[in-house]
């Protein structure tokens, strides 16, 4: 049985904590320029740094998303952000442009990278090409089945990975490769600049009648006719690691750190529980399928994993997601039997509220105290962003995730 890695997204800095607290064995990240997520908030290279030294304290990997499709005026630009990564010590790039792969292979020779998803990697011919080229690990095209994806196993080398995505948004288009976004909006999603125009509701207009707008209908039940139901694998994790998946791949660069904990505590208890003993895994399966909807989804599919998908991995009806929880905050400091937080959402003196703790235990506290940055007390927490200390009756750990169940 090939080592199985749980790889997690980061937006920020304190998502990027989040995930490694949270259970990550590496975290996959974007720099100011060269990532396909322009609207994330992406690393500084100081933010990056730090994550970086977070990260390898506590033995988890940094990968870094160089995976754009350059164009001319962009391949001057890597040979200096190739420079800067080196010296903050990632561990891999993930690139799905040739010309990209030659000039970070020139500045650091040395460096581990990862073929993006990006690259169209569809068949076993296609990962030995990389492999020759001196890739350590190629991304599967979301198209690909399990038996495919078994079938490369069994005709690639050992020493090479393959990352597969288990969980999150899926795309209407090819492996990403959506025109959509360019052709209504002018920004290009293998530029980092998607405006998921798939989530939009779309009507027909007929030649003959200009101006005369007609609904799509799919049995009656909405227009949302490009809207994907959310990839989720949760319940399949001996198939994954039967089919030779070297590294789990959750999707979600522009997450919240709440979203990003429930997932990675998840589906880190449910591979550790599985390879402790496959009942373990069974007996626990709806506590993963539980916790798993806690956070936002668009109700859930297993994609092409068993064969092409039908109608039923569309939602017509609407393009929304389902939210159980309410993301509030990360614990800080604690000082004098308080402990600080950045408020996310609203919160009162008098409400009950969960505490998200990364060993799996959700604790169910009421708020007992609010004090401002001013050092006075307040019954409520009405402004985003703004710095509190708090007290919830119990002792807190650093990271800890607070967040309020919604009716």
């Amino acid at each position: 049985m090939r080592q199985v890695e749980l790889l997690v997204p980061a937006s920020s800095l304190e998502v990027l904590k989040e995930a490694v607290i949270f259970g990550a064995d590496a975290v996959y990240i974007g720099g100011d320029v060269f990532g396909l997520r322009a609207k994330a908030k992406n690393f500084s290279n100081e933010e990056m740094a730090e994550g970086v030294e977070f990260a390898h304290k506590r033995g988890v990997k940094v990968y870094v998303t160089a995976n754009i499709l350059a164009h001319n005026k962009d391949l001057p630009l890597a040979y200096e952000y190739f420079e800067e990564l080196k010296k903050i010590g990632v561990d891999a790039l993930i690139i799905s442009d040739p010309g990209v792969f030659e000039i970070a292979k020139k500045v650091w020779p040395e460096v581990e990278i990862h073929i993006s998803t990006q690259a169209n990697n569809t068949n076993y011919g296609t990962y030995n090409f990389w492999h020759k080229l001196g890739a350590k690990r190629v991304v599967s095209a979301r198209e690909l089945s399990m038996d495919e994806i078994k079938e490369l196993r069994e005709n690639i080398p050992d020493d090479l990975e393959i990352e597969t995505f288990i969980h999150g948004a899926m795309c209407i288009s090819y492996s990403g490769r959506c025109l959509l976004s360019n052709y209504f909006t002018g920004r290009d999603a293998n530029q980092g600049e998607c405006t998921h125009p798939c989530r939009w509701k779309y009507h027909i207009m007929e030649e003959e009648r200009p101006g005369e707008y007609l609904p799509v209908y799919e049995n009656e039940r909405g227009t949302y006719i490009f809207n994907s139901k959310d990839l989720c694998m949760i319940e399949h994790i001996p198939e994954l690691i039967d089919a030779g998946i070297d590294s789990f791949k959750i999707e979600g660069r522009m997450k919240t750190a709440l979203y990003v904990a429930t997932v990675a505590r998840t589906y880190r208890k449910a591979i550790d529980d599985y390879l402790k003993d496959p009942e373990l895994y069974k007996k626990n399966m709806p506590w993963y399928l539980d916790q798993i909807s806690n956070c936002t989804y668009r109700q859930f599919t297993t994609g092409f994993f068993f064969g092409k998908p039908t109608h039923e991995a569309q939602i017509y009806d609407n393009n929304t997601y389902i939210k159980e929880y309410t993301y509030l905050g990360i614990i800080g400091e604690c000082k004098d039997g308080l402990y600080s937080i950045e408020q996310k959402n609203k919160f009162s003196v008098g409400e009950t509220i969960e505490v998200m703790k990364p060993n799996g235990d959700n604790i169910e506290v009421v708020v007992k105290r609010i004090v401002n940055e001013k050092g006075a007390d307040v019954d409520s927490a009405p402004h985003p962003k703004e710095m509190l200390w708090i007290d919830l009756g119990i002792e807190l750990d650093r990271y800890d995730i607070i967040r309020r169940k919604e009716d």
